[in-house]
């Protein structure tokens, strides 16, 4: 089981990625380790996302090892040593890589990556940090892949939540605590 399993969720540019950051250096400690397990795939000549991917990289310790996740989310986290501080930024970016351009049936991706996401989390020996985009306050898309996506990803914070020893929600780079980080 992870000895800590921290969730930030927020909105674009809430603070979220610098809070789990944050949260990820002060579970590993003075000296400790930390992976970043990055979930972006740039395509080329997409000078706005390379210039975010940059200055993501700026924010982070350089000491600090990045593992480019791909599809096998389950597989990167088991790659991490026991001890080591995991920070995932982002799961949302992960979610769409799986689903792709059709989603099929969302519980197809609940109970099969995810799954074995949530699997992987729970037996690292260590401190998970995950961030994740909020994406479900707004309005209800029209589009269907659209719709099932914004689903697949709420449902998925609810399992993550449900499991986590700290849970955040990040508004205008402000912190409000959804599980008590005390108890």
């Amino acid at each position: 089981m992870s000895t800590r399993l921290v969730v930030v969720l927020g909105g674009t540019r809430s603070g979220k990625s610098r809070f789990g950051r944050d949260r990820a250096a002060a579970l590993a400690g003075q000296g400790g380790s930390v992976v970043y397990l990055g979930t972006i795939v740039t395509a080329l000549g997409d000078d706005e996302l390379e210039d975010r991917l940059r200055r993501h990289r700026l924010d982070r310790p350089a000491e600090w090892a990045t593992i480019d996740v791909g599809r096998d989310l389950a597989a990167a986290i088991r790659s991490v040593e026991p001890g080591t501080t995991i920070l995932l930024d982002g799961l949302t970016l992960w979610m769409s890589l799986v689903v792709g351009d059709d989603p099929g049936p969302i519980d197809d991706v609940l109970d099969g990556p995810f799954a074995d996401a949530l699997a992987a989390i729970a037996g690292h020996d260590g401190p998970v940090v995950v961030v994740s985009d909020e994406i479900g306050l707004g309005m209800v898309p029209l589009a269907p892949l659209s719709r099932a996506f914004r689903d697949l990803l709420g449902i998925a914070h609810q399992r993550l939540v449900a499991q986590s020893d700290e849970a955040w929600f990040m508004v205008a780079g402000r912190p409000l605590a959804l599980v008590d980080p005390k108890g």
